[in-house]
């Protein structure tokens, strides 16, 4: 199905009946990746997977987004569907957009997994990759490049840049620029409803003391480091997942049999 929110279509599936939980990809995926989680979610509740504009089936929005941009596509879908405080479980990037909405609108619950969030200090091998990049840059500006500037700054882009930022258009290129850029943890502390905090042991993107610092900022919060698992925790131990969303979510379960 698709929506059409502030002039742009947002590619979605909705199933099942109760409480509203929405899921939120990560960077580079899309609703599939969530597919096991809403099909056992949707036994007691209503799940809402949303395809991210720029990715899965949503088209790319006409100019490089931020995070706020995100957030503000997400409260308009919400006020189109008639949601009301919704349980948001975000992904990586899709952990993002839960920080930044859960921050100043209402919500019931966020359940936090492997999210992004906090910005990483530069390794000494990306920090290089940086300046090389802007010395280049201020090269090309010597009499006789000029002309070549753009082609080769291209080639460079392509040779340092990550496989996120070389797998995407321009436009979202400059979107991943604008949103890893920007640090959210002056946003934590606003956050006032429970949160589930979900981490894999071995996640190098986005690495678990991000997640500690999220537990310590976010008032009503806490945290489960799964086994074994990379910055896919939720795929890689689905099960021990599933049982500790179970728990967290009981009682919201219950609510809705109560009113059956």
């Amino acid at each position: 199905m698709f929506a059409e929110i502030n002039g742009g279509q947002v590619h979605y599936h909705c199933s099942g009946e109760g409480k509203d939980v929405i899921l939120l990809h990560g960077w580079g995926a899309n609703i599939d990746t969530f597919a096991p989680v809403h099909r056992h979610l949707e036994q007691h509740f209503r799940v809402w997977s949303l395809d991210f504009p720029g990715f899965g089936k949503s088209p790319e929005p006409d100019d490089s987004w931020n995070v706020d941009d995100y957030t503000n596509m997400l409260e308009q879908f919400i006020k189109e569907n008639g949601i009301e405080r919704p349980i948001l479980i975000g992904h990586s990037f899709g952990g993002r957009v839960s920080i930044r909405y859960a921050s100043d609108r209402d919500v019931h619950k966020v359940i936090l997994v492997d999210s992004a969030g906090i910005k990483p200090k530069r390794k000494l091998k990306n920090q290089v990759k940086v300046y090389t990049y802007k010395t280049s840059k201020a090269a090309l500006n010597l009499p006789g490049l000029k002309s070549r500037k753009d082609d080769i700054l291209t080639k460079v882009k392509k040779k340092l840049g990550s496989t996120d930022y070389q797998n995407v258009s321009g436009v979202m290129q400059q979107t991943l620029v604008k949103v890893v850029n920007e640090d959210l943890r002056h946003y934590l502390p606003n956050i006032t409803v429970p949160t589930l905090l979900v981490w894999g042991e071995h996640d190098e993107a986005t690495p678990v003391s991000d997640g500690r610092l999220m537990e310590e900022m976010i008032a009503d919060a806490g945290l489960v480091v799964l086994k074994g698992a990379g910055h896919y925790a939720y795929l890689d131990n689905l099960q021990e997942f599933l049982i500790i969303v179970n728990h967290f979510l009981d009682k919201d379960k219950e609510a809705r049999a109560s009113h059956e």
